[in-house]
């Protein structure tokens, strides 16, 4: 084999050599490119993914918080009702004590005076005992004593025990409320009676009958101006 044919051979396998290098390349680049397009999508699939979730986590935020703001509103609306209610039942009170001042007042003198006695006879006869300390308004101290005895008589009769011992305190009940003593303690009328060692007493003044009757028909009363209320 001469030279020429060496060179020939040598330039084959050199082209061989050379083509086969470049289809290498060649798988190599599109093997590269292919991993790098899968990885690129996988890349913004993971990112998309991502926004979505953020998204979606951000709108459950928002979602929360309208219902916590919503949740707030109707509870700070059911607080605005509510006081409103109080606030009428209040001033029905209120109304209801002003009434009260007319019951002690000059013009109704016999009525009073008949009250004072029944609230007396009432006392003696819850508290059962044979002698008694009676407190009153100072305005009201005559008044007392001149129903003092029928009272006395009246209890003796229907308990079936002898005249008990009704001893009036020199210590009064609080005068009728005014403008001049708006803050101070106020009493309506009425009287409180207590067993002389002052271990049971019977608060039966006009102020805490109010109370207690109010206190009774409340429910009865919410109900006749707010209606039933649902549960």
């Amino acid at each position: 084999m001469n030279d020429t044919d060496v060179s020939k051979q040598i330039q084959q396998m050199v082209r061989f050599i050379r083509q086969e290098a470049e289809e290498k390349a060649n798988e190599i680049s599109v093997s590269a490119e292919e991993e790098f397009n899968i990885e690129k999508l996988q890349l913004v699939e993971a990112e998309k993914k991502k926004i979505r979730q953020d998204f979606e986590r951000k709108e459950k935020q928002v979602d929360v918080r309208k219902k916590i703001e919503y949740s707030m509103q109707l509870n700070a609306s059911r607080i605005k009702v509510l006081q409103a209610q109080d606030d009428l039942v209040s001033s029905m009170k209120e109304a209801a004590a002003k009434e009260l001042l007319h019951v002690s007042h000059h013009h109704n003198h016999h009525i009073y005076k008949k009250l004072l006695h029944d609230l007396i006879v009432q006392s003696l006869l819850r508290l059962k005992e044979p002698s008694v300390l009676l407190r009153c308004r100072k305005d009201d101290v005559h008044l007392v004593e001149d129903v003092l005895d029928a009272a006395k008589e009246e209890y003796a009769e229907k308990a079936m025990v002898h005249s008990p011992e009704i001893i009036v305190d020199h210590i009064h009940l609080p005068p009728a409320p005014s403008h001049h003593n708006a803050h101070g303690p106020s009493c309506s009328g009425g009287v409180v009676l207590a067993s002389r060692d002052g271990k049971i007493v019977c608060e039966n003044t006009l102020d805490a009958r109010l109370e207690v009757v109010f206190r009774k028909k409340l429910p009865e009363i919410r109900k006749c101006l707010f209606g039933q209320v649902a549960a």
